[in-house]
């Protein structure tokens, strides 16, 4: 019989490529994590992974058996879920993990309409990047995430989460105001080919996303200086350190002196939402309730 705890620390190795970093994020001991994995290959009588200079990669049994987890797995966040609603689960802890101008937009109105509608249940909110909250979320360190699209980053039909679309945003152009294009209407990124940049650090989702608009405007930009903080992005540009690209919202309250905030010019760059929990855990009586407060914050 194959032990469901098994399955979870093969899926950690598998995500994070060392037994290392599993065993880190899944608060274990790697000797721990490495003694799982020994008993789960004796379990099923197959080699499951294989170490190297570069870490850690599974076998071809290791893979189907990691095809089968993800199910497995799922049914379980389930089953948990159907449990819960039998015991009323009208009371509970939800961690939720989110970007900071996220937690300003949906998080923080969610809250407020959960006090109302659901006072059983409590929101723990931590500060953390798209692209750390989704890790978080599948090793069990917390709950939901509400993340950015990025590259490299799970897809809406990954397996292991459901997905669940907030809203999108587009990027504007931020530049000082003594720049050339300040008095334009519209800003064609082209023509900011040349200029010295401020952005994100790789990593960052919206990283990401400058990256690529730049890219579809035939160059790359030239990142001089870089702050996952925009109002630091927006300061640097007053500064005449550069250009940038920043989410509008990301705008909201941040002092605007010496810069011009412009729209692009086509197609803007967009930071698309979402929420995402472990497939299967969607219509946990504690979590369904955060899942709808969260996308009624995004649609007001």
């Amino acid at each position: 019989m194959i032990e469901a705890r098994r399955l979870h620390i093969l899926r950690a190795v598998a995500d994070h490529r060392t037994v290392t970093a599993a065993a880190a994020a899944l608060y274990l001991t790697p000797s721990a994590v490495s003694q799982q994995l020994a008993a789960l290959e004796q379990e099923t009588g197959h080699r499951l992974v294989e170490r190297g200079a570069k870490g850690v990669r599974l076998t071809p049994a290791g893979e189907i058996l990691l095809s089968h987890t993800n199910a497995v797995l799922a049914q379980l966040e389930r089953a948990e879920a159907e449990l819960a609603a039998y015991g009323s689960g009208e009371a509970g802890t939800v961690t939720v993990a989110s970007f900071a101008t996220g937690i300003a937009l949906v998080v923080a109105p969610a809250l407020a309409r959960l006090a109302a509608s659901a006072p059983g249940i409590r929101i723990r909110v931590q500060d953390a990047e798209g692209d750390a909250s989704l890790p978080m979320v599948l090793d069990r360190q917390v709950d939901v995430a509400v993340a950015v699209e990025y590259r490299g980053a799970p897809a809406a039909d990954d397996p292991r989460l459901t997905h669940v679309s907030l809203y999108a945003e587009p990027f504007d152009a931020v530049v000082p105001v003594a720049h050339r294009l300040a008095d334009a209407e519209v800003v064609p990124l082209a023509e900011l080919a040349k200029d010295t940049w401020i952005g994100p650090y790789p990593g960052n989702p919206c990283h990401d996303v400058v990256v690529l608009a730049c890219e579809s405007a035939g160059f790359q930009p030239r990142l001089a200086h870089s702050s996952d903080d925009f109002r630091a992005v927006v300061s640097l540009a007053a500064a005449d350190a550069g250009v940038a690209l920043v989410p509008r919202s990301a705008l909201h309250g941040t002092d605007l002196t010496g810069v011009v905030v412009r729209p692009v010019d086509g197609v803007a760059p967009t930071r698309r939402v979402f929420a995402a929990v472990r497939r299967g855990a969607e219509e946990h009586p504690l979590i369904r309730p955060v899942l709808d407060a969260l996308g009624e914050a995004s649609r007001a």
